[in-house]
């Protein structure tokens, strides 16, 4: 099982996981659109330019039934990644979102099941965001899987979820992989839909399938110039450009941040592993760091001269917490994370100091919420 076919090859995970591919000899075919809003100008992307000449490149999109035919000739096996990934531009640009994210991966399905193909495994690129706002515990009722805050609640500053059978404030508790799928916005679904149609399909077709639910992944290579996606990438921007930074809520939501270098790690061990047939997997650091601890580290480590503001707005389909629990992926892949957060991200920073400021974008990006009522 040599010939890999990743989708979406030229972006963040798929550029470091074609790269280590390639190293450990296996032939690499990389399906992309190069989406502007990641690359930017394609010929001038780095992610794009470090794999080009690595991979068989098909520039080509899994809307299009005939690249996906073109790119699957000859294959082994599949990891798709390729996605519309912004949750806040989720709730509004729905029809894209489900055209890439579910119509996309109903095409590689009917190709799968109506045509001859090579395909041994395939290997989907899932989300914590299926989870919604994931596992707690309640005092009085045990555990529990907290419904979308209330806007009401927000609005007065209680950001923390609470039990809504006797309003006790919850205890955040890792999210394993049976927990409760309860997606909070249309990213989120379009990602369980895409999870879904994988694994029946595997099912039926015998084909090994696995579904890695990656948390927020973060590195060296991260675009810069996506202003919707990425936290790091977004306050380096700003921090660079000499703008202050607006912590929402009370900058003490968290998120489990794990390195690129452990998500390649994972998915390889998922690629490579025979016996995990209709398996899902979480993918992350089993560590909450909240957003305030990540905005005080990045000004520190760009010396940045500018003001932390925690202004208690908030986005509409933003989570409070998620951290995922690795006791399964740990014992059936053996996959433990390497690279804790503060060493994640003095590599992070060493590299983004090695790369061209970019222009900051984000205020836009938070005009478009506003006008489309997701910034309160």
């Amino acid at each position: 099982m040599k010939n890999i076919l990743i989708t979406g090859g030229a972006g963040f995970i798929g550029s470091n996981l074609t790269k280590k591919l390639v190293e450990k000899e296996y032939v690499v075919t990389i399906l992309d659109n190069l989406s502007e809003q990641i690359h930017g100008n394609y010929l001038e992307s780095a992610l794009y330019n470090s794999v080009k000449d690595i991979s068989n490149f098909i520039k080509g999109d899994v809307r299009n039934k005939a690249d996906w035919k073109k790119a699957l000739q000859g294959q082994n096996a599949v990891i798709h990644l390729a996605a519309e990934t912004g949750t806040g531009q989720s709730m509004y640009d729905t029809e894209k979102y489900n055209n890439v994210n579910v119509e996309g991966t109903k095409k590689l399905i009917e190709i799968l099941e109506n045509e001859n193909h090579q395909i041994q495994k395939i290997l989907i690129a899932s989300s914590r965001a299926i989870y919604g706002e994931g596992k707690y515990f309640c005092k009085k009722h045990g555990i529990t899987y907290p419904e979308k805050r209330k806007e009401y609640d927000l609005k007065k500053g209680k950001f923390n979820s609470i039990c809504e059978k006797c309003n006790i404030e919850l205890q955040l508790l890792p999210t394993d992989e049976k927990s409760k799928i309860h997606p909070l916005s249309h990213y989120g679904e379009t990602k369980y839909q895409q999870e879904k149609l994988i694994m029946e399909m595997g099912e039926g077709l015998k084909i090994s399938a696995v579904s890695l639910r990656y948390q927020n992944v973060y590195g060296p290579g991260q675009s810069l110039s996506n202003p919707y996606t990425g936290i790091l990438s977004i306050f380096s921007t700003r921090i660079l450009n000499g703008n202050n930074i607006d912590i929402y809520e009370d900058g003490q939501e968290s998120r489990d941040f794990v390195f690129i270098d452990d998500v390649v790690d994972a998915t390889i061990l998922a690629l490579e592993n025979n016996k995990v047939n209709n398996e899902v997997f979480n993918v992350g650091s089993g560590v909450g760091t909240s957003v305030k601890i990540v905005a005080k580290l990045l000004k520190q480590k760009y010396n940045g001269n500018i003001e932390l503001v925690v202004s208690g707005k908030f986005r509409i389909g933003d989570i409070r917490h998620n951290i995922a629990d690795l006791t399964k992926v740990n014992a059936v892949l053996g996959f433990k994370p390497q690279i804790d957060f503060k060493s994640g991200i003095s590599k992070f920073v060493d590299w983004v100091k090695t790369q061209k400021v970019q222009e900051d974008k984000y205020e836009d990006s938070i005009e478009e919420l506003k006008q489309k009522g997701l910034i309160k």
